[in-house]
């Protein structure tokens, strides 16, 4: 389903995560703040290290205030 929002952003709602892709590793769309803001950023594939393991970005607080850990390899 596409759906276009007032700032002329597309949405797009998938009945379900995209599929396993072998060698890669799935980093998850997220908010980033940007100029006084949140927007999307997209999910997109990470080929994959060897014998390590995707960790997800995510929010952290920090205070009064908010924090992006970038996603890595751990």
């Amino acid at each position: 389903m596409h759906s276009t929002p007032a700032d002329g952003q597309t949405i797009v709602i998938a009945p379900s995560a995209p599929p396993p892709r072998a060698g890669y590793a799935w980093d998850q769309g997220h908010w980033r703040w940007d100029r006084g803001r949140y927007v999307w950023a997209p999910g997109h594939w990470r080929p994959v290290r060897a014998s390590y393991r995707w960790v997800p970005g995510h929010w952290v607080q920090h205070g009064p205030n908010w924090r992006w850990v970038e996603g890595h390899w751990a």
